[in-house]
C-alpha cells in the first residue's frame, strides 16, 4: 500500500553533474560529420590540461637590478678619483713627496698639472675676451656719444639762425624817434668742431671688434678653422698635447691683450675729442643765452610803450 517515493533532494543529488568530469553528451543526428569529429578532439585537451605545467626559469628583467652593485662601483671610482686629485694638489706630501713615487704616479700627476695649467690658461683668455668684448661695446656708445654731441651742437647754430632773424625784427620795431636797437653779441657762433678722423690702422681694429661680436659680417675667405691634433696614446703625449693647446692660448691672450691696449688708446683719444666738443657747445650755449636774455628785455620794453 505504501509506494516509497524518493526524495527530490536525493534525486537532484544523483543527477548533479561532476564539473570535473562532464557528462558525456549525446551525439546530435543533425550535426554534421566535421563537428562530431571536432568534438571529439576536443576532449584529449581537456585532460591534458590537468597535467601539471613544466614552466621556464624565471629571469627577471628589471632594469634596475644590480643598481647597488653599480653604484657602489661607480662611488668606489669616484673616491679613488678624488683620493688621487686631492694627492696631486698637495704634491704627495701625505704619502711621502715626489721622490717616493712610482714612474707611472708621476707620469699622471704630470697629465694632471697639465690639464690643470691648460684651464687656468683658458680661464685667462676667457677673462681677456670678455674684456675685449666689453671694451668694444665701450667704443661703440663713445662714438654713439660723438655723435649725439655733434647733432646738439648742430641744434644750436639752427637756434642761432632762428635768433638772428627774431633780433633783426626786434630791431625794426618801436617808434619813429627811438633809438635803433642792436642786439649785444660778444662773439659769433661756431658751430660744431670738426676734428680728424680716427686712422686707417684704428678703424680696421674697430671694424676687427665689430666683427668679433657679430655686429659686422666677416669677410669671405677668412676661416679660424685648425686641423684637429691626433688623439695621444701615452703620457708623454698628453703632456704635449696639453703643452700646445697653452702655447695656442698664450698667444691668443697676447693678441687680445695688444688689442686691448689699442682700444684703452682709442678710448682716451674718443674722450679728449668729446671734451673739447663739448668745450665748445658750452661757449656757444652761454653765448646764445645772453642773446636770449637780450631779445627778451627788449621785448619787455616795447610791450611797456
Amino acid at each position: 500500500m505504501f509506494v516509497s517515493k524518493k526524495s527530490p533532494l536525493k534525486i537532484s543529488k544523483h543527477n548533479k553533474v561532476d564539473p570535473e568530469c562532464p557528462a558525456p553528451s549525446r551525439p546530435n543526428p543533425f550535426d554534421s560529420d566535421d563537428e562530431f569529429d571536432t568534438k571529439k578532439t576536443l576532449k584529449p585537451s581537456r585532460k591534458t590540461s590537468s597535467q601539471p605545467n613544466l614552466t621556464a626559469p624565471y629571469f627577471s628583467t628589471n632594469p634596475f637590478d644590480g643598481d647597488e652593485e653599480r653604484g657602489s662601483s661607480a662611488s668606489s671610482k669616484y673616491f679613488h678619483a678624488s683620493a688621487a686629485r686631492h694627492e696631486y694638489n698637495n704634491d704627495f706630501r701625505d704619502s711621502g713627496g715626489l721622490e717616493n713615487q712610482s714612474v707611472q704616479e708621476l707620469e699622471n700627476y704630470a697629465v694632471y698639472k697639465a690639464e690643470e695649467t691648460t684651464k687656468s690658461v683658458n680661464g685667462c683668455l676667457k677673462i681677456a675676451e670678455d674684456m675685449r668684448e666689453g671694451a668694444a661695446r665701450t667704443l661703440i656708445t663713445l662714438h654713439h656719444q660723438g655723435q649725439q654731441i655733434t647733432k646738439t651742437h648742430d641744434v644750436a647754430v639752427e637756434i642761432d639762425h632762428d635768433l638772428s632773424r627774431g633780433e633783426k625784427l626786434l630791431g625794426s620795431l618801436g617808434g619813429m624817434f627811438s633809438k635803433t636797437w642792436k642786439p649785444k653779441k660778444n662773439r659769433p657762433i661756431m658751430g660744431p668742431v670738426i676734428t680728424r678722423d680716427a686712422s686707417p690702422q684704428r678703424r680696421g681694429n674697430l671694424l676687427e671688434q665689430r666683427e668679433k661680436l657679430g655686429l659686422n659680417p666677416a669677410p669671405k675667405g677668412q676661416s679660424s678653422t685648425q686641423k684637429p691634433l691626433p688623439e695621444p696614446t701615452n703620457s708623454f703625449q698628453k703632456v704635449e698635447l696639453e703643452k700646445s693647446k697653452q702655447d695656442d692660448g698664450l698667444s691668443d691672450l697676447s693678441n687680445i691683450l695688444g688689442e686691448l691696449k689699442n682700444m684703452a688708446v682709442d678710448m682716451g683719444t674718443e674722450i679728449d675729442r668729446h671734451t673739447y666738443a663739448l668745450d665748445h657747445l658750452q661757449d656757444d650755449v652761454d653765448e646764445l643765452n645772453y642773446r636770449v636774455r637780450g631779445a627778451n628785455q627788449r621785448g619787455r620794453r616795447l610791450l611797456g610803450k
